[in-house]
């Protein structure tokens, strides 16, 4: 029995009451959600998860970090340190994305130290895998995929990224469109690759059925990839994108039928002007899935600092309806992130949920605002720090200043104004 089989027959499963005692909601809330198909709780039916979190319309935004090897740079101990720092910094989920290396070896020890729901992209270790057996990506057979994806799935792998949206009709559209570059998804190119070497259609799109048969094993959430994200603004929102999420609209449908639970992934570079509609796209043509989005990354001009780029457009599409935020690190498009890279793209990619939060008006968000109002305006700064989103940072940069007085700061001094009102406006006397 999957989750959303258990939700349509009116069952609160275990995972379901745990999830509303952390989101500060009834139980019955997230069981309606998630038999609508608007909440998901990524779960493998297979594997006991410490921490159980769900996704969707209601709910606190979630956050999602990436890690991974690359052929360039294999050390597993640093994935696992990437792992401890981006749960210290309080991310939602993670996503093995490794390329280098013993491929399972990787994901089998992310999943034993990952206390949260784990994703993966199975069409990365299908492609290197062949291309590594046969000398030839083209040369791939359409079972390996579903091979890789069982094998997965027996590991503990809660969600998939499969790109099923890729057909040889939208890659049609992508010829006539003409794009500034083309595909960016690295699971799109691999899969592209294949269909156009082969002459056949993408086997996650043509035995759909057979991906559904899988995931409904294992109750594994499907997350239905973006192939044809923008990779700048100039690509944003034009007709391919627009007719893989149409596709997707259709798939989605398909796996709620068999009782599949589905998440959909949006774009990528995309101008903020532009960002509401492509939120507004996904909710209507996809059934209102949770929507799970790469930033979105809103001006192409500042590498080095692309964590703060996908943060400003990860906020208004969190506030316009977005469910679920990806990180994007300071070593987007430069390099395989490091450990502080992490911790700032955590960081910066749950403030911007939080306003996300705010704007939607989840339980409790803007009571955090609050209290911190309160202590900021006692000059309380231990509760202050232990209300920071970063506590860590708060603290070291308090002690780092020297104020002359213990209840003011070095910006003002004795000049704070909050403590000068203290004698402007003194409360009455009863």
């Amino acid at each position: 029995m999957t989750q959303l089989s258990a939700a349509k027959k009116g069952d609160l499963t275990p995972e379901m009451k745990k999830v509303a005692k952390e989101e500060g909601l009834d139980p019955e809330f997230i069981r309606e959600g998630i038999a609508k198909g608007e909440i998901v709780l990524p779960k493998n039916a297979r594997y006991k998860l410490r921490e159980i979190k769900a996704i969707g319309q209601g709910l606190k935004t979630k956050v999602n970090t990436n890690i991974g090897t690359s052929p360039d740079l294999i050390d597993l101990s640093f994935e696992l340190k990437k792992l401890e720092v981006a749960c210290q910094a309080g991310t939602d989920t993670v996503m093995d994305l490794s390329t280098g290396g013993d491929l399972d070896k990787v994901r089998r020890a992310i999943r034993r130290a990952s206390p949260i729901p784990l994703g993966t992209v199975p069409i990365y270790q299908a492609a290197i895998e062949s291309i590594a057996e046969k000398e030839a990506l083209a040369k791939m057979h359409q079972d390996k995929i579903f091979e890789v994806i069982e094998r997965q799935a027996l590991d503990g792998v809660d969600f998939i990224t499969v790109h099923c949206g890729l057909t040889r009709s939208t890659l049609e559209r992508l010829a006539g469109q003409g794009r500034v570059t083309d595909i960016v998804s690295r699971g799109g190119v691999f899969l592209a690759t294949w269909m156009v070497a082969n002459d056949e259609e993408n086997p996650l799109y043509a035995q759909y059925d057979r991906l559904l048969e899988l995931a409904k094993k294992y109750d594994l959430t499907l997350s239905l990839g973006d192939s044809l994200r923008p990779g700048c603004l100039a690509d944003s929102t034009d007709r391919a994108q627009i007719q893989e999420l149409i596709l997707l609209g259709e798939l989605t449908k398909r796996a709620h039928d068999q009782q599949v639970q589905v998440m959909i992934e949006g774009p990528g570079h995309v101008p903020f002007t532009e960002i509401k509609a492509n939120i507004l796209l996904e909710k209507k043509l996809c059934h209102y899935a949770p929507f799970y989005v790469l930033g979105p990354v809103v001006t192409d001009i500042a590498p080095g600092y692309d964590h703060i780029t996908a943060a400003i457009g990860g906020a208004y599409a969190a506030s316009s309806g977005a469910d679920f935020l990806c990180y994007v690190t300071a070593g987007e498009h430069l390099r395989l992130p490091t450990l502080q890279d992490v911790k700032d793209g955590v960081m910066v990619t749950r403030i911007a949920a939080h306003v996300g939060d705010i704007s939607k008006g989840v339980k409790g968000a803007m009571e955090w605002d609050n209290r911190m109002a309160r202590m900021r305006k006692k000059r309380d700064w231990t509760r202050q720090i232990e209300l920071a989103i970063d506590p860590e940072l708060a603290r070291k940069m308090r002690e780092e200043s020297k104020p002359h007085s213990s209840d003011v700061c070095t910006m003002c001094g004795e000049f704070c104004a909050l403590k000068l009102m203290e004698k402007v406006i003194r409360p009455k006397k009863g």
